[in-house]
C-alpha cells in the first residue's frame, strides 16, 4: 500500500469560487506573517521561532480587529500553510532547499484540507463552510473503499482549478519479474540514451511554443501594472506555460511508465541538475528537458513497483570511457558526439550510447557491491571513480 494523490479539475460555482479564493488570501497572509515573524526574531534576536510559537501567534492576529476576516474561513489551511513553513525552514537548516520566500497572488495559490475539514460520501467532495460539493471532472474514479487523507485545492496562475486527493492505495501491485536491465544518459538532443542502443529525442515542448510566448510576454511588458489589460495578458502568458508544462509531464509519465514495466534493474547518474542549471549557455535546454523530474517520476515509480534504481557517482566518465576497452580519454568536448578508441582502435564510438552501457555496467556493479551514492552526501571513496597519477578526476564533459 503506498500514498498516492489522484488529481482532477473541477469548475467551481461563484459562491464556492469567492470562498476559496479569500480562503486562499488568508492562507497566503498567515504564511508571509509568520514568515516575516520567524526571520525577524532570528535577525534581531537569534531566536528560532517553531511551528509551536507560529500558532500562538496565528491565535493572536484572530483576536485582533484588523485580522478578524481570518475567523471567516476554515482554520485547517491556516494551520496547515504554518507546517507547511516549518517544513521549509527545516528543508533550510539541513541544506536541502534555499530559505523559503514569501508567497505573491500572481502565483495563484493552495489551501489543504484534513480530514476534519471535508467529507467525502459516494464520489462527491465537500469542504468546509461549502454547502454544495466541489463540481469535479472525475475522469477516473476512486477505487471503491477509498477516504482521502489529505484534499488540496490548487488554483494555477493560468485560472485553473485543481483538487488533489491524497489515500492509501492498495491498487498498486508489484509488477512481476523481467530480465531486462537499462542503464540510461539523459541528454539535451536525445533526452534519453539507453545501453540498448535506443534513443528517445527530446519534444522540446518550450521550443514549440516559444515564439507564441515571446509574443505573449512582450505583450506583457507593455501593459501599465495593475490595469485589467495587464491582468488579461498575464493570463495568456500562464495559460501558454500551462499547456508547455503539461505537455512534458504527459510525456515524461508515459516514458518513465514504459521503462519501469520494461526493466528490473534502472541505472542513471546522479546529475546535479540545478547546478548544472546555472550554465547560461544551457540552461533553457536543460530546463526542458527537466531531468530532474524524469529522475523522480523514475525514483517513486520504481519504488511502487518493485524495481531497483541505481545512481552512480556523478564523476563517474560514462562518456569519455571506453565501454569494451576501458579506455578513458583525457578530453571529450560536448560538441564531440562521435569518437575513437586510440588503444582498442574501434571507429566512430556513439557517445551516448557507450555512456549509457558503462552506467548500466557501473549501476550493476554498485547494485552487487552495495557501494554508497551521492545523494546521501557521503564521500566518494568506494565510487565508481578513477584516478590517473594521484590527480583528482574531473567532471564528466
Amino acid at each position: 500500500m503506498v500514498e498516492r494523490a489522484y488529481k482532477y479539475r473541477f469548475f467551481p460555482t461563484p459562491a464556492q469560487e469567492n470562498l476559496l479564493r479569500r480562503t486562499m488570501g488568508c492562507v497566503r497572509l498567515v504564511y508571509n506573517k509568520a514568515l516575516d515573524a520567524r526571520t525577524k526574531a532570528w535577525y534581531e534576536r537569534q531566536e528560532r521561532v517553531q511551528y509551536k510559537e507560529t500558532s500562538s501567534l496565528l491565535t493572536d492576529w484572530k483576536k485582533t480587529e484588523d485580522l478578524d476576516f481570518l475567523n471567516e474561513v476554515s482554520c485547517v489551511p491556516l494551520q496547515q500553510c504554518l507546517r507547511h513553513l516549518q517544513k521549509a525552514f527545516a528543508n533550510f537548516w539541513g541544506k536541502r532547499a534555499k530559505y523559503p520566500r514569501f508567497k505573491a497572488k500572481r502565483n495563484g495559490g493552495s489551501a489543504e484540507f484534513t480530514k476534519s475539514a471535508f467529507k467525502y460520501k459516494d464520489g462527491n467532495l465537500w469542504l468546509a463552510k461549502c454547502k454544495k460539493p466541489l463540481p469535479i471532472v472525475w475522469s477516473r474514479l476512486l477505487p471503491d473503499g477509498f477516504c482521502p487523507s489529505t484534499v488540496t485545492v490548487k488554483l494555477e496562475p493560468s485560472g485553473r482549478w485543481f483538487v488533489s486527493l491524497l489515500v492509501d492505495d492498495y491498487t498498486v501491485k508489484v509488477l512481476p519479474p523481467t530480465s531486462k536491465q537499462v542503464g540510461i544518459d539523459a541528454g539535451v538532443t536525445s533526452l534519453i540514451s539507453t545501453s540498448d542502443g535506443e534513443k528517445i529525442a527530446n519534444p522540446k515542448h518550450f521550443n514549440r511554443l516559444y515564439k507564441k510566448l515571446k509574443v505573449a510576454q512582450k505583450e506583457l511588458s507593455r501593459k501599465t501594472k495593475g490595469s485589467s489589460n495587464r491582468n488579461k495578458a498575464r493570463l495568456k502568458v500562464a495559460k501558454i506555460h500551462a499547456k508547455i508544462k503539461d505537455a512534458r509531464t504527459d510525456f515524461l509519465h508515459k516514458l518513465t511508465t514504459d521503462l519501469v514495466r520494461s526493466n528490473s534493474l534502472i541505472a542513471i547518474e546522479d546529475l546535479a541538475v540545478r547546478n548544472m542549471m546555472k550554465n547560461r549557455k544551457l540552461s533553457r535546454s536543460i530546463g526542458d528537458a527537466a531531468w530532474g523530474e524524469l529522475f523522480r517520476q523514475l525514483e517513486y515509480k520504481c519504488e511502487w513497483y518493485g524495481r531497483k534504481l541505481v545512481k552512480i557517482d556523478r564523476f563517474f566518465p560514462s562518456s569519455k570511457r571506453h565501454f569494451e576497452c576501458g579506455f578513458v580519454m583525457d578530453k571529450l568536448p560536448l560538441n564531440i558526439r562521435n569518437w575513437d578508441c586510440p588503444q582498442c582502435g574501434v571507429k566512430n564510438i556513439e557517445r551516448d550510447i557507450n555512456a549509457g552501457k558503462n552506467i548500466l555496467a557501473a549501476g550493476l556493479a554498485v547494485n552487487v557491491c552495495g557501494a554508497d551514492i551521492r545523494p546521501d552526501r557521503h564521500s566518494s571513496k568506494g565510487q565508481l571513480r578513477k584516478t590517473r597519477k594521484g590527480r583528482k578526476q574531473k567532471p564528466k564533459s
